[in-house]
C-alpha cells in the first residue's frame, strides 16, 4: 500500500492556475455533448481517473473524440448499444448520471465500478428512475452496482426528493429531457446546480422556481458546448485551509469557478476568521475568479444549513476546525455516510489518532480544536481524506496510507503541496 509523509510547514505564499479542473463539471462536459448536435469543444477537462473514465464510457456509446491535449472535442452520433461494460471507477457522480442518460437510450448497458463504488448505494436514483419505467436492476434489488439498464421509454414526472443531492436531481434531469412530458422536480434544499446551468446554456428548456425545477423534453438536440473548464473549489479549498492553519500564509487560486453552490466551505471558513477575498473575471458558463485566503487565528463555528453546498470540503474543513478555539460542530450531515468512505467515522477516527478531541453522531460530529500531532492515518481509499490529512500535515507532520485514490481527482496534488512543504512518497 503506498503511503506519504508531509513535513511541517514554515511561511508560505502558495499561488496558482493550476489546481485541478472542476470534477462535476468535467464529467457534466462529457456526458452532455452526446445529447448535442455538432461537435462539443471542451478545453481544460480534469486528466483524472474518474472523469478520464467518464470519457472513455462515452466513446464506447458511439461519440467520436479527439484530444489535442489542451482540448478535446467530442461529436455525437446518438446513444449506440455497445458490448463493453461501461467501468466508472471510483466515480458516485458518473455511475448516478449515467442510470439517468441512459435509461431511455435505446439497447442493454452495464455499469460498473472499483470495490469502493461497488458497495456504495445507488437505489437514491435507481428507485426513482424505476417509478417512471426505467428497466434498471443491480446487486440488492438495484441499490449496488454492478447495474443493468434496458433504455425504455419513461414517463413525466413530479418527484419530491427527501435528500439534497445534486447527483440524483441531475440523474432525473437527464431522465426528464427524454421523457412523454414536463417534469417537475423538488428538493429539500438547493444542491449544487451545475446541470441546470450547463443544460439551459446548451437549450434545454428548464426553469428554477426556488426549491422547484420544470424540464421539458428536448425537441431538438442541444447546442454543443464551447467551454474552459474552471478549477475545481473543493480541490482549491485543500490550499485555502493550509493558508489558513499556517500563521504568516496565504492562497492565490486562480480560474475557480465562484459558484454560490459550490464555494460555501470558503465562507464558513471566513465565519472561522481567515482572510478571504473573491475576485470575478469571467461569467459566461459560469461564474469564474481568483480566490485568495490569508491566515487569520481561527475559531469554532457550526456548520448544519447548506450541507449539500459543502458535502465535500467536510473532511478538510473539519482539518481547520482541529486548528481552531472552541468546539465546532457538523450537523445534519448524514449524506457524509455514503461518499467514497463513511466520513463521519474516518474523520473521527483519524482525528483521535492526532490527538483531537470529537463526538460522533449520526448525521455529524463535534471537533475540539486543540494540538494537532503526528499520526499514521488511514484514507480507506477516499481522496478527500487521504489530501485533507496531508494538509493536516502542514502543521504538525504526517503520515497518510492508501493515497492511489487522490488520483481520482487531483493528479498534480502531490505537485502542488511541494510548493508548500516538503512532501515524500
Amino acid at each position: 500500500m503506498s503511503r506519504a509523509k508531509v513535513y511541517p510547514a514554515d511561511v508560505f505564499s502558495f499561488r496558482s492556475d493550476a489546481i485541478a479542473p472542476d470534477k462535476s463539471i468535467s464529467h457534466r462536459c462529457a456526458m452532455f455533448a452526446v445529447l448535442a448536435e455538432g461537435e462539443s469543444r471542451i478545453e481544460n477537462f480534469l486528466r483524472a481517473e474518474d472523469t478520464l473514465n467518464t470519457l472513455a464510457i462515452v466513446g464506447h456509446l458511439g461519440a467520436e473524440i479527439t484530444d489535442e491535449e489542451s482540448v478535446i472535442t467530442i461529436r455525437s452520433n446518438g446513444i449506440k448499444e455497445t458490448a463493453e461494460i461501461l467501468d466508472c471507477g471510483n466515480s458516485g457522480t458518473g455511475m448516478r448520471l449515467f442510470c439517468g442518460l441512459l435509461s431511455s437510450a435505446e439497447g442493454h448497458f452495464v455499469l460498473t465500478g472499483d470495490e469502493y463504488l461497488k458497495r456504495r448505494p445507488m437505489k437514491r436514483v435507481t428507485q426513482p428512475l424505476r417509478n417512471i419505467g426505467a428497466k434498471l436492476d443491480g446487486r440488492n434489488n438495484g441499490d449496488l452496482a454492478p447495474l443493468s439498464i434496458r433504455g425504455a421509454s419513461l414517463h413525466a414526472f413530479e418527484y419530491d426528493s427527501k435528500i439534497a443531492s445534486a447527483q440524483v436531481k441531475s440523474a432525473m434531469i437527464l431522465a426528464a429531457l427524454r421523457s412523454d412530458g414536463v417534469c417537475t422536480f423538488r428538493e429539500p434544499e438547493l444542491s449544487r446546480d451545475h446541470t441546470e446551468r450547463m443544460l439551459r446554456g446548451m437549450g434545454a428548456h428548464i426553469e428554477i422556481d426556488g426549491l422547484e425545477t420544470k424540464i421539458w423534453p428536448l425537441g431538438k438536440p442541444l447546442k454543443p458546448l464551447d467551454i474552459r473548464v474552471p478549477a475545481d473549489p473543493s480541490s482549491a479549498f485543500f490550499f485555502a485551509v493550509a493558508a489558513a492553519i499556517i500563521p504568516g500564509a496565504s492562497s492565490v487560486i486562480e480560474g475557480v469557478t465562484l459558484n454560490p453552490t459550490r464555494i460555501e466551505a470558503f465562507k464558513v471558513l471566513e465565519r472561522m476568521g481567515a482572510k478571504i477575498t473573491y475576485t470575478l473575471s469571467d461569467e459566461r458558463y459560469e461564474p469564474i475568479g481568483t480566490i485568495r485566503v490569508e491566515h487569520a487565528p481561527l475559531h469554532a463555528v457550526t456548520v448544519e444549513e447548506n450541507i449539500a453546498w459543502l458535502i465535500d470540503e467536510l473532511p478538510a474543513l473539519s482539518i481547520a476546525m482541529a486548528c481552531a478555539e472552541g468546539t465546532s460542530v457538523i450537523k445534519n450531515a448524514e449524506e457524509l455516510r455514503v461518499k467514497e468512505s463513511d466520513r463521519i467515522k474516518t474523520v473521527v477516527d483519524n482525528l483521535n489518532l492526532c490527538g483531537i478531541k470529537t463526538e460522533e453522531y449520526p448525521d455529524g460530529y463535534t471537533v475540539t480544536g486543540g494540538e494537532l500531532k503526528s499520526a499514521c492515518v488511514n484514507s480507506f481509499g477516499d481522496h478527500r481524506i487521504a489530501m485533507s490529512f496531508l494538509v493536516a500535515g502542514l502543521k504538525c507532520g504526517m503520515e497518510v496510507e492508501d493515497i492511489e485514490c487522490i488520483n481520482t481527482s487531483f493528479p498534480n496534488f502531490f505537485e502542488l503541496l511541494g510548493l508548500c512543504t516538503k512532501v515524500e512518497r
